[in-house]
Parts: C-alpha cells; sequence; structure tokens
C-alpha cells in the first residue's frame, strides 16, 4: 500500500520517464509534491523501492526505473496528462479506530471485517505486546485474505522509511513463518514483541528498521519467534 505522497510521487516520476526518457531531479519531486525539504524525497523514494514500486540504477546520476503501477494508476495517469494533479482514495483508510463496533465478524452490508485489536507494537524498541481480545477494528474485506489475522496500533518511528508511522494501525496476518525479506511481528525471547523486516543471515535471524537512525537487531534462531507478517495498514488523520 501507498501513502497520498508516495502516489504522487510515483505517477509523477512515471510521467516525466514517459515524456523525456529521463527521471526528474529531487529539486523538482520536491516542487512538484510540495515539500519544504528534499529529505522528504529521500524518504518516500526509499519507501516506493522497498515496495517494489521503483528501482534506483546504478552508477547513473538521477536513475529512476518505475518497475510497476498501482492499479488504479490508468486513471490517474490520464488526469495527470491532461495537466491536472491526480485525484485519488489515498490506500490508507481515514477514521476514528477507537470505536468499537458490534462483535460480528462481518457487518450486514458484507463491507466491514472486525478484526481484534491486540495492542501496540513497538516499531522502535520492542515493548510487551498488550493482549486486549475485547477490542475489534472494523476492515474493509478486500483488504485481507485467508487465514487468521489481527491488527496492532504501532509505537515508534523506526519503520518511517517503510511507510510506517507512529500511532498507524497494522494489520497482520497471523503465520510462524515469513519469506526473507518480509516485514513481521515477531517476538523476542517470549517476552517482546516488534515490527521489523526480517532477513536471515545464515544461521542468525536480523530484524531491520526501516530508519537511518536504528541499528538492525541481531539474534539466534532461537530467540526469534514469528507471530504474523504484514499485510495491509490503516492511517487516521
Amino acid at each position: 500500500m501507498l501513502t497520498r505522497k508516495q502516489y504522487e510521487l510515483l505517477i509523477f516520476i512515471n510521467r516525466r520517464l514517459s515524456e523525456s526518457g529521463v527521471s526528474p531531479s529531487f529539486e523538482e519531486m520536491k516542487e512538484a509534491l510540495g515539500l519544504k525539504s528534499k529529505s522528504g524525497i529521500h524518504r518516500l523514494i526509499s519507501g516506493l523501492e522497498e515496495r517494489g514500486f521503483i528501482r534506483r540504477l546504478p552508477h547513473r546520476a538521477r536513475a529512476l526505473e518505475v518497475v510497476r503501477l498501482p492499479e488504479d494508476t490508468a486513471y490517474a495517469a490520464q488526469r495527470s496528462r491532461a495537466g491536472e494533479r491526480a485525484r485519488f482514495s489515498p490506500t490508507v483508510i481515514r477514521g476514528d479506530f477507537k470505536a468499537a463496533l458490534p462483535s460480528a465478524a462481518t457487518s450486514d452490508a458484507g463491507e466491514a471485517t472486525q478484526l481484534p485489536l491486540l495492542g501496540r507494537i513497538a516499531a522502535g524498541t520492542p515493548i510487551e505486546a498488550l493482549r486486549d481480545p475485547t477490542t475489534t477494528i472494523g476492515v474493509p474485506q478486500s483488504f485481507i485474505g485467508k487465514g487468521e489475522h489481527y491488527a496492532l496500533e504501532v509505537a515508534g518511528d523506526s519503520m518511517i522509511d517503510a511507510g510506517i508511522l507512529d500511532g498507524d494501525t497494522v494489520l497482520i496476518q497471523r503465520c510462524d513463518t515469513a519469506e526473507n525479506g518480509q516485514i513481521v511481528v515477531a517476538i523476542i525471547d517470549d517476552n517482546e514483541v516488534t515490527l521489523k523486516r526480517l532477513r536471515r543471515r545464515g544461521d542468525s535471524i536480523a530484524l531491520e528498521p526501516a530508519n537511518k537512525d536504528y541499528e538492525t537487531r541481531i539474534f539466534g534462531p532461537d530467540r526469534v519467534k514469528v507471530q504474523g507478517k504484514l499485510i495491509g495498514l490503516l492511517r487516521r488523520y
């Protein structure tokens, strides 16, 4: 999923590549998105790269390649070619997620599924998970697939370059294994829980942040247990 700014930047880069064959400069990107500094562009590009939407080409200045586009890009691109800023519904959902809804698994209209909101998870220094199975959150059915799912509130900023901010609500598919590079809920030493990107390094497991201010932590395989993988994100503006 992309935030609004990530989406706008991706469309802008793709349009410029289509028109001139050259990716825009950081200054041009900053002006196009109305940002005050280039550091915000660096974070947006890192987030798009991590999600597999763009690729940086080595040994070439200002070299970006668009790998793929969101499903609704055709409409946005059409508006962009007409010289208008693309209007779209962001892939993060706005709303008051603290309001408890009925405990039914699915709403009468079949549009929302109730997931247990189990508590807060650290995207910085690990903290103990707060389990509260009595609290639920309504989630569009299209956000989840088969299997068991739950939601957690993010605390911390160590995953901001992956587009995960403090206060976001992440949607997790329960599982005990994950592919290399996936963002997972990991329990360390059976009592600390954190949201990080999982990397296997030989016989060790690395939990990587998406913020240069935090360090990667490396553990033996017997110290880390996967409790689920990230499949979605909700955000309250």
